[in-house]
C-alpha cells in the first residue's frame, strides 16, 4: 500500500513548499531534489524556473529537462519529500548528479518514505521511456545508499571530488 503519492510542484502547495524549505534551512540540511530552491529569493521565481525546465526548448543552458515532484502523505496531505527526475544526463550529471535527486524532511526520515518515494519516481521514469537511471549519493550517506539499494541499485563505482566520495548506482527501469 502506498502511503504517499508524487505530485508535480505547483502553486497550490506554495505554503507547504516554503515550510519544507524552512525546515531544511533551520536544520542546515542540503535541499537535494528541489530544483535548487535554496538559490531563489521567492517561490514564484523558483516555480517559473521549474516549469521552464520541463521542456527542452525552455531550459537554461547547461541544464537538462527535469520534472520536480513532491511526495505528499495521503493520510494528511503533509509534504514529506521532494524528488527531481532529470530526463537525460549531461557530462556533469553523468559523473556526479545522476538522473534523480531527492530529499526527505528531517522530521520524517527513517520511516521508509525515501524508499517508497524513489519507487514511485522509477515508475515515472518508465512512463517517459527511460530504461535505466543513474543515482548518486555521498559515500557517507548510508541512508541514501540503502534507499537506492532497496530499489535495485547496483554500485558502479566511487568518484572522489573535493575531499568527498560520490557513489554512482544504476537502476534498470
Amino acid at each position: 500500500m502506498n502511503r504517499i503519492e508524487l505530485v508535480q510542484v505547483c502553486e497550490k502547495y506554495k505554503r507547504e513548499i516554503i515550510d519544507y524549505k524552512r525546515e531544511f534551512e533551520i536544520n542546515n540540511d542540503s535541499l537535494h531534489g528541489t530544483a535548487c530552491i535554496q538559490n531563489y529569493e521567492n517561490f514564484e521565481s523558483w516555480l517559473k524556473k521549474v516549469q521552464e525546465h520541463l521542456k527542452e526548448e525552455t531550459i537554461t543552458d547547461g541544464f537538462v529537462p527535469a520534472t520536480t515532484y513532491m511526495a505528499i502523505r495521503k493520510e494528511d496531505g503533509r509534504l514529506i519529500g521532494m524528488i527531481d527526475i532529470r530526463h537525460r544526463l549531461n557530462d556533469y550529471l553523468f559523473h556526479f548528479g545522476g538522473n534523480i535527486g531527492y530529499s526527505i524532511r528531517r522530521s520524517e526520515r527513517r520511516k521508509g518514505y525515501a524508499t517508497e518515494m524513489l519507487k514511485l519516481a522509477l515508475e515515472k521514469c518508465r512512463e517517459i521511456n527511460m530504461d535505466k537511471v543513474l543515482i548518486t549519493c555521498d559515500k557517507e550517506n548510508i541512508g541514501s545508499a540503502k534507499t537506492i539499494l532497496n530499489n535495485g541499485g547496483i554500485l558502479e563505482n566511487e568518484v572522489p571530488e573535493d575531499g568527498r566520495v560520490t557513489q554512482r548506482y544504476w537502476i534498470s527501469v
